[in-house]
């Protein structure tokens, strides 16, 4: 994923993050243990913060750990947080730990992947679910994104692709407000665009089907001549001291009714 440009002055990004979460400069001086008149040295150039300034200031504007790096750069001073490539040896024990996390959720559908919506790692329900789309859709490098909004994808097989639709773009939208990153808006803009085929018999759901769970909005997907339901969760890493690792999301596929479970279950069997 792309960062926030560092030729600019720590000041003026740290102004543009403070700007994005609407914070004045006294209620982050307040919540930083600082003074509105320091912010605004700070802001306007006229005091370099000190590096434990700088991480004090991005961790109560909730900057992504890539973007803490920017920072640090912008203000003259070393990166704190690397970037492992994921298949470094150094990371093994993270893979092996994804690896038996997913295993072991199945057989019901987990993946995980990066900051940019791509797919790092997935279990045997995700390729379940995934039967009969494209090829060509399925060369690496992996999107979910694209997978599930692509007219070739799921997204003819989605029952409920409106309401799903409009949740996976409002969870973009809060990603790239949060990490203001071009390539994200870029993936966003591909898959907004993507053409929404007309109601029919994949899509509309018939009177006899259960109502939504009330607690969380389903995936309904048609899977060999049945409509499977899921509710989905996000998890990320707590504290993450690497940018690859921060990036990281793992998305587990919760059956939302019984016929989910007994059928994914005599799957297995």
């Amino acid at each position: 994923m792309a960062t926030v440009a560092v030729d600019k002055g720590v000041g003026a990004l740290l102004r543009g993050w403070r700007e994005q979460r609407r914070l004045s400069q006294l209620e982050l001086a307040l919540r930083a243990d600082s003074s509105a008149r320091h912010i605004s040295f700070i802001e306007t150039g006229r005091s370099r913060p000190s590096e434990e300034m700088v991480l004090r200031l991005a961790e109560h504007l909730d900057v992504p750990v890539r973007d803490r790096n920017a920072l640090l750069l912008a203000a003259g001073y070393a990166p704190q947080y690397a970037e492992t490539p994921l298949d470094d040896p150094a990371l093994g024990a993270l893979r092996a730990g994804i690896g038996q996390l997913l295993a072991g959720y199945e057989p019901y559908p987990a993946l995980v992947v990066d900051g940019s919506y791509t797919v790092v790692a997935a279990n045997r329900g995700i390729m379940m679910l995934l039967d009969g789309v494209p090829e060509r859709l399925l060369a690496p490098p992996l999107n979910a994104m694209r997978l599930t909004l692509h007219p070739e994808g799921l997204a003819p097989r989605i029952r409920n692709l409106r309401e799903w639709r409009g949740h996976l773009l409002a969870q973009m939208e809060r990603q790239i407000a949060l990490a203001r990153s071009p390539a994200l808006r870029a993936l966003y803009d591909e898959v907004a665009a993507y053409p929404v085929p007309e109601p029919g018999p994949g899509e509309a759901r018939r009177p006899e089907d259960p109502p939504y769970p009330y607690f969380a909005l389903p995936l309904q997907v048609e899977h060999d001549g049945r409509v499977l339901s899921f509710v989905s969760s996000i998890s990320t890493f707590n504290t993450p001291m690497d940018v690859t690792v921060a990036e990281l999301a793992v998305e587990t596929f919760l059956p939302a009714d019984p016929a989910t479970v007994t059928y994914l279950q005599s799957l297995s069997a």
